[in-house]
């Protein structure tokens, strides 16, 4: 097998961050990393607050809560008057599920694809209120056309009352056709709740067009911003409803600001999410998309390579700016949660590497990124040492 050569490197983005050079960090979709003007623009904004917390957090800082809520809208062409800046995106996920009023014999649907922490949330608030949950199994190699008829035959008009969708699964990398889903979801009277956690920064997002009851998405990944920064968007029928996690002093003030507004939480990230964006653009923001997905793309069929995967096995995640790619794993190798925990710690303690390792439908999968920190090296280095490592077991 002849591997394509990866894209040219984008000068000087390397040396934006601050990631320690000894490490080959190859796992971005989980923490992101912020890069150094960033993390000076938080920096003098938590300098400002120190100086005089009493007036930075009485004096204008709702004002500059909601022109950052207006610049991270239009980045992703949301109405900022039904979007509100929270934590991460599954911060958001709780708000609606609290909000939207589950009943005894309710349903929330979802795909066996979707992230644990939100399946996590769905089941407690299930238990809470007497719904039930149920996972639709869509194969990963479906085509969009069959995630969408798997969608339209699973849903349950007048039980299921939302459905939860990926629109970029963390576990396998896939990209959904999440306006499509939508579209039938809203046929059957279904409420949809598109988890977009990797979408800012990396896909061309227009959450307007994707016509969701409720969108969430984190810019701490994609969007180089700093952790803790992600919005929820609501559409219009739904903001009345919409109550916070925690009460405070902006409660009468109604979606967002109820939401957005958490007394002396420190907000310096969301303030700085939009120097994360003015870099992004500085880079190019459709360079940066080829890069990082040809990068990750590259190391995909290099990994595969060395492990003995057939290209035709190498999963396509559907879309030319997807930065996420998997590798699966030989038979029995970290098919459970803590098995992968275990095989993500050896390869960082021992060759060096951040990577993400997932158990998804009994089969083991390590799952790369491409950033523009990140160099080809880095992935053949992985790739050379990786069979070892697996044959010890």
């Amino acid at each position: 097998m002849t591997v394509a050569r990866p894209p040219e490197p984008i000068p000087g983005a390397r040396l934006l961050f601050s990631l320690d050079p000894a490490v080959s960090h190859l796992n971005h979709g989980s923490f992101g990393a912020v890069p150094v003007n960033v993390q000076r623009t938080q920096q003098r904004l938590r300098d400002e607050m120190e100086a005089n917390p009493l007036r930075f957090f009485t004096q204008g800082l709702v004002d500059r809560m909601t022109h950052t809520r207006r610049h991270l809208a239009a980045f992703l062409d949301a109405d900022p008057d039904g979007t509100a800046l929270v934590g991460n995106a599954t911060t958001g996920v709780a708000v609606v599920l609290q909000s939207i009023g589950l009943r005894p014999g309710d349903e929330v649907l979802t795909t066996d694809h979707g992230y644990g922490a939100v399946d996590l949330s769905i089941a407690r608030e299930c238990r809470r209120t007497g719904a039930v949950t149920r996972a639709l199994r869509v194969p990963l190699a479906a085509t969009d056309e069959e995630i969408v008829q798997i969608v339209r035959d699973g849903l349950r008009p007048g039980r299921t009352r939302l459905l939860v969708v990926d629109q970029l699964t963390s576990p396998t990398a896939r990209l959904f056709p999440v306006a499509a889903i939508v579209g039938v979801a809203r046929e059957r009277g279904v409420p949809v709740l598109v988890d977009g956690a990797h979408a800012p920064g990396m896909l061309p997002v227009d959450v307007t067009a994707v016509g969701a009851d409720f969108w969430v998405g984190n810019l701490h990944k994609w969007g180089y911003a700093p952790r803790g920064t992600a919005v929820l968007v609501v559409a219009p029928p739904w903001r009345e409803r919409i109550e916070p996690l925690v009460v405070s002093w902006e409660q009468d003030a109604g979606f967002p600001g109820n939401v957005e507004w958490q007394a002396t939480l420190d907000y310096t990230s969301w303030l700085s999410a939009p120097t994360g964006l003015f870099t992004l653009r500085g880079l190019g923001l459709d360079r940066v998309r080829a890069h990082n997905a040809g990068l990750a793309a590259y190391g995909q069929r290099v990994l595969g390579e060395a492990l003995g995967v057939a290209p035709a096995d190498l999963p396509d995640p559907g879309g030319p700016t997807v930065a996420m790619r998997l590798v699966p794993l030989p038979p029995g190798v970290a098919t459970t949660l803590d098995a992968a925990r275990a095989l993500r710690a050896r390869i960082a303690e021992r060759l060096a590497a951040e990577v993400s390792v997932a158990g998804w439908n009994g089969r083991g999968w390590l799952r790369l990124c491409g950033q523009v920190y990140n160099s080809p090296a880095e992935y053949e280095r992985l790739a050379a040492r990786l069979p070892a490592l697996l044959a010890r077991g």
